[in-house]
Order: C-alpha cells, then sequence, then structure tokens
C-alpha cells in the first residue's frame, strides 16, 4: 500500500484581482462550498481562507493528484456554483494562474495559522503586496497578472 503526504498552499486571484468577495458573509458561505466540493472530489482540503480578490488553501496531494488537477476542480467548480447561485454582480471567473508551494510537516500549523488569519493580514498587506513578498522569498519572477 502506498502512503503519500504532500502538503500544498495553493493561493489564486479571481480575475483582474477584481474584489468579488467583497464581504465576510459572502467569502465565508464560498470557503464553506469549496470546502464541501473538496470532500466530494477526494480533495483533502484542510484550509480555506482568503480576502476579497483571493484564495489560500492547504491541500494534502494524494498519490494520484497533481496541483494542476486540484486547482482546476477547485477553481472550476466553484466559479460555477457562484455565477449558478448569482453571488455577486457580473460574472464571476478566477484568474487562471496560481501559485503553489510545498509545505513542510514542521510549518504545517504556521501555514495554516497565516491562512486563517487573512483578514487581519489584509488590513494591513495588499494581495500585490503578498505576492510580491512571495516572489521574493521563493526566488521566483513575478508571474502573475
Amino acid at each position: 500500500m502506498s502512503w503519500v503526504r504532500i502538503w500544498v498552499h495553493l493561493v489564486f486571484s479571481t480575475k483582474n484581482r477584481e474584489p468579488f468577495l467583497n464581504s465576510k458573509e459572502l467569502r465565508k458561505k464560498v470557503f464553506q462550498h469549496i470546502k464541501e466540493n473538496a470532500k466530494e472530489k477526494d480533495i483533502w482540503l484542510d484550509c480555506v481562507n482568503g480576502y476579497s480578490d483571493h484564495t489560500h488553501c492547504m491541500v494534502s496531494l494524494n498519490k494520484e493528484q497533481s496541483i494542476s488537477k486540484v486547482a482546476q476542480l477547485i477553481k472550476g467548480e466553484s466559479s460555477f456554483w457562484i455565477n449558478q447561485n448569482k453571488l455577486v454582480e457580473g460574472k464571476f471567473i478566477w484568474q487562471d494562474d496560481y501559485w503553489a508551494v510545498s509545505v513542510s510537516e514542521s510549518h504545517l500549523e504556521q501555514t495554516r495559522q497565516y491562512i486563517f488569519n487573512q483578514e487581519e493580514h489584509h488590513r494591513k498587506t495588499t494581495f500585490k503586496e503578498e505576492v510580491d513578498d512571495f516572489m521574493k522569498k521563493y526566488g521566483w519572477q513575478h508571474i502573475l497578472g
């Protein structure tokens, strides 16, 4: 029997960083739906949270999952559900791109707290500043729109 535990911090934004998720109540509803949908699709979604224009997820991949497939399943179904239920004005779309980085077991709790504290975090820091910090921290070129 195979045993796999690969933790991934996955971040994705709304198209053009539009602040579609502009209320705490709406975010709570969307993130709860994302969690329920992930469970139905056998995606281990440890936690999910975000702010008006982006979402953070902590997922554990199984031996048959890829980051791209998990991101596609989460983003595609949630945008469909948001539009089907007319939760926002206009057409809701996630940005095509996403950001993903592995998380070691020793950093899980710290990363969970970071995800859970998005409301507080974004009182001081914009999503653009957050992305720029990640790019600098990991030595990546800025690729997100």
